[in-house]
């Protein structure tokens, strides 16, 4: 396994290395929660923005959408999915979650894992308006993103955690409260329908093993104990999950179109 850059290199992609496929804050639990509650069907046109390793293209494929389109900022990722789906009817092109260049009002249902946490606010707004903009009126967008609770979390503590998951993590995450997240929603004009929430347990054991399998757990062990610098980044993360688990949570939202 190569290891270069290891120290720099965003979390995400990090665990992608050792052989984490799911990289959603609430697991396939919370991910499957999302898709039942977007009750996909296959008369509906479904995009996802960032579609990663593409875990979640899989599942909304197997029900048999009417098409379903992942847009993606990098030419690399897109290029890779278009090879891994190419048995499916599925299209990944290359575009921003803030500007997808898709027809406004062409599609029924949207949705995003583990995106609007790792930008700004403004950043956040730019997403869900074009969300928004392709959506057909009634058409649902849905989330599932990192949180931060209660609802009343003290400003100070919210800066303490973002600034040390963005040390951890090596990206500069911005969760929100589960009331932020969606007030954030209802601003841009959607009606909020449903919201979970589940704990931010990425990693730890019996979540990997929910997530990957008891084979797949096992490869990423073998993967974090060979390589100490992985080992390093993996047990620095963990350390700032742990550390803040009573202020953190993964939460889904599924919103309407009006």
């Amino acid at each position: 396994m190569h290891t270069e850059n290891i120290e720099k290199m965003s979390g995400h992609w990090l665990l992608a290395r050792i052989g984490k496929k799911v990289l959603r804050p609430g697991g396939v639990f919370l991910t499957q929660k999302m898709l039942s509650m977007l009750d996909i069907t296959p008369a509906d046109d479904v995009v996802e923005f960032a579609p990663g390793l593409g875990f979640t293209a899989h599942l909304t494929l197997e029900k048999n959408p009417h098409s379903y389109t992942g847009i993606d900022a990098e030419q690399n990722a897109v290029d890779h999915l278009n090879k891994k789906f190419n048995h499916t009817s599925a299209l990944f092109q290359l575009g921003n979650a803030a500007q997808s260049f898709l027809p406004g009002q062409s599609v029924s249902k949207v949705y995003g894992e583990a995106l609007l946490s790792m930008h700004a606010d403004h950043r956040k707004a730019e997403i869900i308006q074009e969300a928004y903009r392709i959506l057909k009126p009634q058409g649902y967008y849905a989330i599932h993103e990192l949180a931060l609770r209660p609802d009343h979390l003290d400003s100070n503590v919210k800066l303490d955690i973002q600034k040390e998951l963005a040390l951890a993590i090596k990206v500069n995450a911005r969760p929100l409260t589960v009331s932020e997240w969606t007030g954030l929603l209802e601003k841009q004009g959607f009606t909020i329908l449903k919201v979970e929430t589940a704990p931010m347990h990425l990693l730890e054991p019996d979540r990997i093993i929910d997530d990957e399998g008891v084979t797949g757990a096992i490869q990423i062990a073998k993967n974090i104990l060979f390589n100490p610098s992985i080992r390093k980044r993996v047990f620095q993360m963990k350390k700032i999950f742990r550390k803040h688990e009573k202020n953190m949570c993964a939460v889904t939202i599924i919103a309407r179109k009006e």
